[in-house]
């Protein structure tokens, strides 16, 4: 009977020992899906954006803000000091430490709680990626299954890896090359053996440990690590009496501070749903953004700001008054610094790019160019009178009267002196002459989106934010070629890889570099004596044109100098009046001036003077000196003084105001056909019925259309390399 109940005991401890292994490799395989999370373990990584230059400008992260950082790229000490502290047997055992874990259990036994783990390395890791903090038995078995599987899968080299990324070390620091960039503002392999050990020591208690909030007790830890690396015989005295002295700088703001907030929602806005989510893809985003300039242009919008508001008795908390500033490198499309407004923190929306503003007499010359493309010269006269333009609203005749900003008229005018003087009148009577048509084809070569199909195309009748703005004015600033602005030169991968490469869009050709000097040279003259006066820096050429808007709704100053272009916008969020005697020369101008200055005292070897391009010659009309080209010559033909008093009728010109002449439109009156106006020549301006019947259709009135304007960006970066 004995032996018989031998007999059953050893095969019911054989049964057991069976289901025991069965239920364990059950529960092996059943957690083979939770090993997978460390096994191929990528974690979301925080992604960063850099000026042209590699300056950071902001991480940009979902909710965990982590770097991550390669084996190779761990100091030797830092792994000496985790081992140290954490795991001393870590090369060692295989997943689970079964010295440690009889360690904690006697302690536990007399203790009557779990009051010390047995934890190694990979089950810390285990527990803070995969499992909870919560001591149940339940738990412990499972961590130490999953344990042997990453051991078995995984080299020592890839779990320490895997758990100083994976890590938390407070302040929002994931992963101990985050908090090395965070709190000491260095890479890995500038840390000293003491911020090392501070590293080491806080996963444990990241809130108590806080160097920010508790430098002391983050020395005392650090200085812990230092002696258990000493008593190993992993550091000598001499060396941990160095670091022990040592008090590290700990930076109270993290790199993570956003320092070009408008920037950083425009990478984000144009690569949204583009690479994945660019929060996470550990990414490296290069922009063509230059920090040193985009410093000098926030602080010119700030100079011009505060004039404003003082111009207009406001104050920046309740004044609705805004901005808007870009600066373009001529030649390739680079934005070197852009602005979207006087204070983030205020508005997010940025007015650079995602504002649609009608641009004024800053759109004339693309008018100019036309003209001059066309044979027009500098010197042409153009006819500077006051006429009546006729057309047709729903089956009624109506007239248009438009009149200059000073209220008078010059009769004929060179067309220099028309633009640099910003004449309405001599401006529309010239798109009499050349055609709406014409304007309108010229306009969609640059793709100017939103054209309008009347006369008010003379007065820049269309929405444009100030991007737009910059990207078709660099037909004048890069010789007669338009190139697209671009954001961003190129993304890297975080295995390194160049995954994306900007090919900015570029339309040769719009007119010849000769025809565009000659533009070039007129808006020299805006600057020097026109309407642009508080755009002129001493020393450095430069051309521009103003812009005001009916009304004073909108103020721009857009110029070049002869390598980087700027765009200059004020105006009110509310599409109001800005206030009286608002002009683009008085208050875009000063912005456009106090970056010059500023660019030439950081970059002294700026170029200072524009090139002359072959084809242009210098010649004499009527006593004075004034370029021409081959396409477009000196005028030949002279105007009688009879006939300039006729369209006179005999009135005299009144002094032309000192002050920056924009344009003023007068409200169409209805008219009967058969009604003797009185004024001066009434023109049909119906000269394509085809257009007309459209315009009508879709904008409804023809003057004065009502369009959508879009919300988002017209110009986006194009191309890319994966």
């Amino acid at each position: 009977m004995f032996n018989s109940l031998i007999k059953g005991s050893i095969i019911l401890a054989m049964i057991f020992a069976v289901a025991l292994t069965a239920a364990f490799i059950y529960a092996y395989e059943e957690i083979s899906l939770d090993a997978e999370k460390l096994i191929n373990y990528k974690p979301e990584t925080s992604s960063v954006i850099l000026d042209r230059n590699g300056e950071k400008l902001a991480y940009v992260f979902k909710k965990q803000h982590r770097l991550y950082a390669r084996y190779d790229e761990l100091p030797s000490y830092l792994v000496e000091g985790l081992i140290a502290m954490e795991d001393t047997k870590f090369f060692e055992h295989n997943g689970v430490n079964p010295d440690a874990i009889l360690r904690a259990i006697v302690k536990d036994i007399q203790a009557g709680s779990f009051v010390e783990g047995g934890s190694t390395l990979t089950q810390q890791l285990i527990k803070n990626k995969i499992l909870t903090s919560e001591k149940k038995l339940a738990r412990k078995i499972k961590e130490a299954i999953l344990a042997l599987k990453i051991e078995h899968e995984l080299s020592k080299e890839d779990i320490i890896e895997r758990y100083l990324n994976e890590i938390s070390y407070g302040n929002n620091y994931f992963g101990v090359k985050t908090a090395a960039n965070g709190y000491f503002h260095k890479e890995l392999n500038e840390l000293t053996l003491k911020e090392s050990a501070i590293l080491v020591g806080l996963p444990n208690a990241p809130s108590y440990y806080n160097p920010l909030k508790h430098y002391k007790r983050a020395l005392n830890r650090a200085n812990n690590v230092l002696y258990r690396m000493k008593s190993i015989g992993w550091l000598s005295q001499n060396d941990y009496l160095k670091a022990v002295k040592e008090s590290p700088k700990i930076y109270k703001t993290s790199l993570t501070q956003n320092i070009a907030p408008y920037i950083v929602d425009e990478v984000l806005r144009r690569f949204k749903g583009k690479l994945g989510d660019v929060r996470t893809g550990g990414y490296q985003i290069y922009t063509t953004i230059d920090m040193k300039q985009q410093a000098i242009a926030q602080d010119a919008v700030s100079f011009s700001y505060k004039k404003a508001l003082k111009k207009y008795k406001e104050k920046s908390e309740t004044s609705t008054l805004n901005a808007a500033f870009v600066a373009v490198e001529s030649k390739t499309g680079d934005i070197l610094a852009m602005i979207g407004g006087v204070d983030y923190k205020k508005s997010a929306f940025n007015r650079a790019t995602q504002s649609m503003r009608q641009p004024g007499s800053a759109f004339k010359p693309f008018i100019y160019q036309t003209a001059l493309d066309m044979g027009y010269n500098p010197a042409s006269p153009l006819t500077d009178l006051a006429r009546t333009f006729q057309y047709y609203y729903k089956g009624k005749p109506k007239v248009w009267s438009p009149k200059n900003y000073e209220r008078d008229f010059k009769g004929f005018i060179p067309l220099r002196e028309a633009l640099v003087h910003s004449r309405n009148l001599a401006t529309i009577n010239l798109v009499s002459d050349l055609g709406v048509s014409t304007i309108r084809k010229r306009l969609a070569f640059l793709d100017v989106p939103h054209i309008p199909r009347d006369m008010s195309i003379a007065l820049g009748n269309l929405g444009l934010s100030p991007m737009k703005m910059a990207q078709i004015f660099s037909v004048f600033a890069n010789s007669g070629h338009m190139i697209e602005s671009r954001l961003v030169s190129k993304i890297i991968s975080k295995e390194g890889a160049v995954i994306y490469a900007t090919r900015p869009k570029e339309i040769a050709n719009f007119t010849t570099p000769e025809q565009a000097y000659l533009m070039t040279d007129i808006l020299k003259d805006v600057i020097k004596r026109g309407t642009g006066k508080n755009a002129r820096v001493e020393g450095l050429e430069l051309a521009g044109k103003t812009g005001t808007t009916n009304n004073g709704v909108d103020a721009w100053f857009c110029g070049y100098s002869p390598t980087i272009e700027v765009i200059s916008w004020v105006g009110r969020d509310n599409n109001k009046p800005i206030g009286r005697k608002a002009t683009g020369g008085g208050l875009a101008a000063p912005a456009f001036a106090y970056y010059y200055k500023k660019l030439i005292e950081l970059y002294p070897d700026t170029k200072r003077s524009f090139d002359i391009p072959e084809g242009v010659f210098k010649g004499e009309y009527e006593g004075k000196s004034e370029l021409y080209t081959t396409n477009s010559p000196l005028p030949n033909l002279k105007k009688s003084e009879n006939e300039f008093e006729r369209m006179l009728g005999g009135d005299d010109d009144e002094n032309e105001e000192d002050i920056s002449p924009e344009y003023e439109i007068d409200m169409e009156e209805d008219i009967s056909p058969e009604e003797d106006i009185g004024l001066a020549e009434t023109i049909n301006i119906d000269d394509d019925p085809n257009d007309l019947i459209e315009s009508q259709e879709e904008e409804g009135d023809p003057l004065h259309p009502k369009r959508k304007v879009p919300k988002t960006p017209v110009s986006e970066d194009s191309g890319t390399l994966f």
